[in-house]
């Protein structure tokens, strides 16, 4: 795997001399399409090296973000991949899905709300019968709500949005994928660098990464006996469709300034981690473990 060496200049270019990005917002989920710079997904960037030829993987909230990113990356790595996503999010997910298939690779699409545990199964099932096979999960779909100054103003339906999209989604798709996952097998989740310095405004979603955190660790654990591999990647703060979909336009305009490098981070420069962490050569030895990609923001 490698990447050019602007994708950190691009980045940078990317962002205001704030460190931030001109005030936007969006209605959830967000589109990247309405995004205003578009964010970097390595799409001219990128170059694969063979490391996943012949591996097959499902990733969810691929449509657009990290997933993008990963899912591009992967395909340029020489696997084939399944991407789930909201209905609603179907123009990114095509969008992601033809930079799947320019790479040579095959790409399925799964839409579908993973927050009712048929849909989770149903979804991986499809993933299986499509690839004909399963050899990496990437338990990525997240939502957070950031418009919130008190856990006071955090209602039940919010709460259960973001439990069932980030905590019980991964649980059940996980469960339903593991019988499928032979050895040299890898489960990579997204966790958070809010489940080791949580934000206020985020509590319920600092919750759930935190919890996340903790499947990982014993979800490598129990599975480490199968020759199966589970880790995780701590992101930062990373340009997204949801930070206008679920930030105050104001604080977009400081979004990721408040990090060591003084910038928030491009998808593409989260694709790398997912890469090493799937790659039965590179990781062979790796499981447990939760890589931080935050700008310096601690996640320990």
């Amino acid at each position: 795997m490698s990447t050019h060496p602007e994708v950190a200049q691009n980045a940078e270019n990317l962002v205001t001399d704030k460190g931030g990005f001109p005030a936007q917002q969006q209605t959830p989920p967000g589109l990247t399409s309405e995004m205003n710079p578009r964010p970097d997904h390595g799409e001219e960037t990128y170059t694969g090296c063979g490391k996943l030829e012949g591996l097959k993987a499902l990733i969810t909230g691929a449509d657009s973000g990290i997933g993008r990113a990963v899912a591009i990356a992967y395909a340029r790595e020489g696997a084939d991949v399944a991407l789930s996503y909201m209905a609603e999010e179907s123009s990114d997910a095509e969008d992601t899905a033809e930079w799947i298939r320019k790479a040579g690779r095959k790409a399925v699409l799964l839409p579908g709300d993973i927050r009712e545990e048929s849909v989770c199964k149903k979804l991986v099932q499809d993933a299986v019968d499509e690839l004909g096979g399963l050899d990496i999960l990437v338990n990525n779909a997240g939502f957070q709500m950031g418009r919130r100054d008190s856990m006071l103003d955090i209602t039940s339906e919010e709460l259960d949005r973001t439990f069932k999209t980030n905590l019980y989604a991964m649980f059940w798709i996980t469960q339903a994928a593991v019988p499928h996952l032979k050895k040299g097998a890898s489960i990579i989740n997204s966790t958070s660098v809010q489940a080791y310095q949580p934000s206020p405004g985020l509590m319920d979603y600092a919750a759930t990464k935190a919890a996340i955190t903790n499947f990982t660790v014993n979800l490598a654990s129990e599975l480490g006996e199968k020759g199966i591999r589970v880790n995780a990647v701590a992101p930062g703060p990373v340009w997204t469709p949801l930070q206008p979909a679920t930030q105050p336009a104001e604080k977009i305009e400081n979004f990721g300034a408040d990090t060591p490098l003084g910038r928030a981070g491009q998808p593409s420069e989260l694709a790398g981690a997912y890469v090493y962490l799937a790659s039965p050569r590179d990781a062979s030895y790796v499981s447990g473990a939760v890589i931080g990609v935050t700008g310096g923001k601690a996640v320990f």
